[in-house]
C-alpha cells in the first residue's frame, strides 16, 4: 500500500488501480488519497465521478472512464461496492485492454477478489496497472499496527495499552483507526499513551478486561480473576463469552507450544509464539503453574465451554455460570 501512495504523490498515476480483498482498510486509505488528491477541488466539479456498484453496470463503468476530461489533465471515476458487479465484472477487460490515459479508474472490490486464472486479472497485471490485494492481518500484527499508526504522528503508546485496543477492538483496522484518531484529538503529540488513557477516552476498563483475566489466571490470582468474571457478568454485553473463550484458547494453545519448545529464550519464545517479547514474562509464569498434561485437559474445557456458550448442551439458566465453571476447573 505504502508504494502504491508513494507513487501518486510523486504524480506516477496508473491509468487503473484495481483494489481487492478482505481487509477494506488499505482499500479504503488508497481509493480516498486518489479522491482527495489527484485534482484540485475546481477540476473535482467537472472530472471526478464516484459511482456505486449496485447502481450501475460495468458497460455505464467503461462509458464514463472513456470521456475527456473538461479543463483538466485528468478525470478520476471512483467506484465503490464495485463487489457487487462480481458477476460482470470481467466485462471491464474491453477497457483495460485500451484504456484512457487521461482518466484514473479505481475499483473498490472490497471482500472479494478476482480470479488470477481469469483474462481480467491477468490483463491488469500485464499491462502494469495496479492489481492490490488487501489481506486481513492476524492479530499478532495488530499490535505493530497501532504502534507505526501512532508513531507517525508523534505519539507512543504502552504494551498494556495496546493489548486492551486489541482484545477490545479485534482486527478490525477501521474501528481500530478510529478509536486511535480520538485519543489523538484529545491526547496532546509526544504523549506515551497509557491504559488510564484508554479507560478514560475509549471507555475499557483497565482493571477488568480480557487480558487482565487472562494475567491473573496465568499466576494463578483465584481472587483477582473472579473479581473480573463477576465484573463481565455484570457488563455482559461489553465483555462477550464468546470472546473471553477464544483469548482464553488463544492463551493456553500457545502455552502447550511453549511447553514444546526446545529453546526457551525470550526472543525465541516471542517469535515463535508470535507475541510481543514485553508479554513473554506471563507464558513462562503460566507454564510454571500448568503443566503440558493440565494444558491440554483446559484446552479440552474450553472447546466444551464454547459449544456451552453457543447453546450446544447448555440451558438458558446455566450459560450464566459458564464461565465460573470453567475458571474453577481450570485454576484447580
Amino acid at each position: 500500500m505504502n508504494s502504491i501512495l508513494a507513487d501518486i504523490k510523486k504524480g506516477n498515476l496508473k491509468p487503473i488501480y484495481f483494489l481487492m480483498g478482505e481487509e477494506a482498510y488499505f482499500i479504503d486509505k488508497i481509493s480516498d488519497y486518489i479522491e482527495k488528491n489527484v485534482l484540485s477541488e475546481d477540476e473535482k466539479g467537472f472530472n471526478q465521478m464516484v459511482l456505486y456498484g449496485r447502481d450501475v453496470a460495468v458497460e455505464e463503468i467503461i462509458s464514463n472512464a472513456k470521456r475527456f476530461p473538461m479543463m483538466a489533465e485528468k478525470q478520476v471515476i471512483i467506484v465503490k461496492e464495485a463487489q457487487d458487479l462480481s458477476r460482470t465484472i470481467e466485462k471491464l477487460i474491453s477497457y483495460v485492454e485500451n484504456p484512457q490515459p487521461t482518466t484514473v479508474l479505481v475499483i473498490n472490490y472490497k471482500y472479494k477478489k478476482l480470479d488470477a486464472r481469469k483474462k481480467l486479472a491477468k490483463t491488469i497485471k500485464k499491462k502494469g496497472f495496479v492489481l492490490f490485494e488487501s489481506k486481513k492481518m492476524y492479530e499478532n500484527q495488530i499490535g505493530d499496527f497501532i504502534r507505526k499508526n501512532l508513531s507517525s504522528k508523534d505519539y507512543k503508546i504502552e504494551p498494556k495499552a495496546v493489548m486492551m485496543l486489541v482484545e477490545f477492538l479485534g482486527t478490525d483496522l477501521s474501528k481500530i483507526n478510529n478509536e486511535l484518531n480520538k485519543l489523538m484529538i484529545v491526547l496532546s503529540n509526544e504523549t506515551v499513551i497509557s491504559p488510564q488513557d484508554i479507560e478514560t477516552n475509549i471507555g475499557i476498563s483497565k482493571d477488568y478486561n480480557n487480558f487482565e483475566l487472562r494475567k491473573a489466571i496465568s499466576k494463578k490470582q483465584i481472587v483477582k480473576a473472579n473479581k473480573i468474571i463477576n465484573y463481565f457478568k455484570e457488563n455482559e454485553r461489553a465483555n462477550p463469552l464468546v470472546v473471553t473463550i477464544s483469548l482464553l484458547n488463544d492463551l493456553f494453545t500457545k502455552l502447550l507450544l511453549l511447553h514444546g519448545l526446545s529453546d526457551k529464550s525470550q526472543n525465541n519464545v516471542a517469535r515463535k509464539l508470535g507475541v510481543n517479547p514485553f508479554f513473554v514474562t506471563e507464558y513462562f509464569d503460566a507454564s510454571k503453574n500448568y503443566p503440558m498434561r493440565k494444558v491440554s485437559q483446559i484446552i479440552s474445557m474450553l472447546h466444551e465451554a464454547d459449544m456451552k456458550s453457543k447453546g450446544v448442551g447448555a440451558s438458558l439458566y446455566a450459560k450464566d455460570d459458564i464461565l465460573k465453571e470453567l475458571l474453577f476447573k481450570i485454576m484447580h
